[in-house]
């Protein structure tokens, strides 16, 4: 069931966003677009006149309260985007908590502190989750980028409230990612990158069978050339799953899929912005050297290979996109992946920050605001946060 599927006029309506947003040292928001992605569902339930009380983690407190990882400029930052006040809540259960919901009135917004300052909210505890879920009429899920993680607020609370919906963010990820897994339009190329293949491995066995082409980029890249006997250097590389590697190009072959690995690498004597820096081919690699970034003639042939593509889906940077050297790679792929006439949907946190980087964000279909639940989606795992939710009654 999603929200449009329930009443909410005079509700209580428990709304677990994902507001794990980036801050600096001062505690300043550098960037609001999780905030902004959860807008659509309140303004929903404002404007049916729920009482929406909002929750969320921020970082990894542990278990613990800690001022750093406090949900306070959230709240002033939702003050500003709803354009209406936003009451704040020192805590996320207790007694204090339970009087300022009661004092809700239709259309009010409740802000809830860190979930994660207490240990039953990782731990799924039982008890935490009774008292999240207490005197809640309606609970929303519209965290999709902690959907594949069993805690209190995610999973646990659905035992205790009446029903449970998916908010506006979460039924768009869903569909996306239900639509080019089980019926994409073709030709289908998905592109893979970041650091190791041990992340990605399920996702290359599960697309395998559904994808026309596939390409690898980044430090995962690494293990694959190794299958090769070629000198990678320092490169990163997953010895353990270099036989893996092996045996997911030889699948690809076999169902008549492409596989496209990079030609040629931006190498350098350290992983450093000021490093000695040329570019080789892949069998020229110096011994020593670390493979940082898809070289030019890798960004060419990748933009050959994504040429009539229908749909892509790409999770991972091509390289250490964070360091401007080594950075041309993903934003030549995010320049080539914006152009194309297909629908574009990007995975993960570091490739939605490295197509923001590159201008492109705009020109992408859709930017899923979940790294590790996108991954499990593309896997073809079930998520928790998914399980929970009341099913819809065909009739």
């Amino acid at each position: 069931m999603t929200i449009e599927d329930v009443g909410l006029e005079g509700k209580r309506v428990f709304v677990r966003v994902d507001y794990n947003v980036p801050m600096d040292d001062d505690g300043n928001i550098t960037d609001d677009r999780r905030i902004r992605a959860s807008l659509s569902t309140i303004n929903y339930c404002i404007d049916r006149g729920a009482r929406v009380i909002l929750a969320s983690h921020l970082g990894r407190p542990k278990g613990v309260r800690n001022a750093k990882f406090s949900l306070t400029a959230v709240a002033k930052r939702l003050n500003r985007l709803l354009n209406k006040e936003v009451r704040f809540a020192e805590d996320c259960v207790g007694p204090e908590v339970r009087t300022a919901v009661d004092f809700l009135r239709n259309g009010d917004v409740l802000l809830l502190e860190n979930l994660r300052f207490h240990p039953g909210e990782a731990g799924n505890d039982e008890r935490f989750s009774k008292e999240l879920a207490h005197g809640i009429d309606v609970y929303v899920n519209n965290a999709f980028g902690t959907a594949h993680r069993a805690h209190a607020s995610t999973f646990g609370i659905t035992r205790f409230v009446p029903v449970s919906v998916a908010g506006f963010l979460m039924k768009k990820e869903i569909e996306y990612f239900e639509k080019i897994t089980m019926n994409p339009v073709r030709p289908f190329v998905a592109i893979l990158g970041g650091s190791k293949v041990s992340g990605k491995i399920g996702v290359i066995k599960n697309l395998i069978d559904r994808v026309d082409k596939i390409i690898i980029g980044g430090g995962m890249m690494f293990t694959f050339l190794k299958d090769s006997q070629l000198e990678v250097g320092n490169s990163l590389v997953e010895e353990e799953m270099v036989d893996s590697a092996l045996d997911m190009l030889k699948r690809a072959k076999e169902k008549g899929v492409k596989f496209y690995l990079p030609v040629d690498v931006v190498v350098a004597d350290r992983i450093h912005a000021h490093a000695n820096t040329k570019i080789v081919t892949v069998q020229e690699i110096p011994e020593g050297w670390y493979g940082l970034d898809i070289g030019p003639a890798s960004s060419k042939l990748f933009e050959l290979a994504l040429q009539g593509a229908k749909t892509i889906v790409w999770n991972g940077p091509m390289g250490v996109y964070e360091i401007d050297a080594f950075s041309r790679g993903t934003s030549s792929l995010a320049h080539t992946v914006a152009g194309c006439y297909a629908t574009t949907i990007i995975g993960g946190g570091d490739t939605a920050d490295a197509v923001n980087r590159a201008g492109e964000a705009d020109n992408m279909t859709f930017i899923s605001t979940g790294g590790g639940a996108s991954l499990e989606l593309l896997e073809g795992k079930s998520l928790p946060g998914i399980e929970g939710l009341t099913e819809k009654k065909v009739l």
